[in-house]
């Protein structure tokens, strides 16, 4: 429906969640977020997808929060209601998720952008968090994953002052890991998609918690971690078709068992 606030369609093993509020540059709402969630959700528990990609449009992936949602808002408000939080729910999904961001990707956007495995940019991406000109700052991330990416100096720059980097900065500072023109970007996203989609889901989910796991632990517990993961492979069937195929010269064909 042209009015939903989330646009699903699924091709193969991937689906493609579009956000859809071009009239204000994709910004995040209560109900957009909500849905986007019951989407991921509904994902992760599919046994037909095996990679989700969240993008917005040629504008914007999306500029940031609603902020005529939130200039009403009272202390009270969002601290009884504590605001914003389910957002960490898209962190929660297992299967990877590759955000595709055309555009604007400024505030809440950029702090949606980061909660994803793989960011993908077009050409004409920007990327910044510009909280301070509001009077407020970072409250979904962007403090704490920000740095994780980029370091703690570039993003110190972009939070205290609200710059913008353009896609070929956010390449170099490792926030991104792609650039193709904006025309072709969700084509070859979706190529990157449907590659991944291709392998074995256990082990793509298994990959995605042990990185995502050393951002929180050392480095000897994550070799530990990680090491563990790896054991579990040995389990599944995958791992011997694989393996097996591999030695056969052949294409493994995966059952995501």
């Amino acid at each position: 429906m042209d009015d939903a606030l989330i646009l699903s369609a699924q091709n193969e093993r991937v689906l493609t969640l579009t956000l859809n509020r071009p009239k204000a540059l994709n910004a995040l709402n209560t109900q957009l977020m909500r849905e986007l969630i019951v989407h991921l959700e509904m994902a992760d528990k599919d046994p037909e997808i095996s990679v989700i990609i969240i993008t917005g449009n040629e504008r914007a992936f999306a500029a940031g929060a609603d902020i005529k949602e939130m200039q009403s808002f009272s202390f009270g408000d969002v601290v009884c209601d504590d605001f914003a939080a389910n957002y960490v729910d898209v962190s929660r999904i297992r299967k990877p998720i590759i955000a595709a961001v055309n555009g604007f990707a400024l505030g809440g956007g950029l702090e949606l952008v980061m909660m994803c495995d793989m960011i993908i940019g077009s050409d004409t991406s920007k990327y910044g968090q510009p909280e301070v000109n509001l009077g407020v700052m970072p409250g979904i991330g962007g403090s704490q994953r920000l740095p994780r990416l980029v370091g703690r100096a570039k993003a110190m720059d972009m939070c205290l002052t609200g710059q913008m980097i353009d896609a070929n900065e956010a390449l170099s500072a490792g926030l991104i890991s792609r650039i193709f023109p904006s025309a072709e970007l969700l084509a070859k996203t979706t190529e990157i998609a449907a590659e991944m989609a291709q392998k074995s889901l256990p082990a793509l989910m298994y990959i995605k918690e042990a990185i995502h796991r050393s951002e929180e632990i050392s480095l000897q517990e994550g070799l530990l971690f990680e090491r563990r993961l790896f054991h579990m492979c040995f389990g599944l069937e995958d791992r011997m078709e694989g393996m097996t195929a591999f030695l056969e010269k052949k294409s493994p064909l995966f059952k995501n068992k």
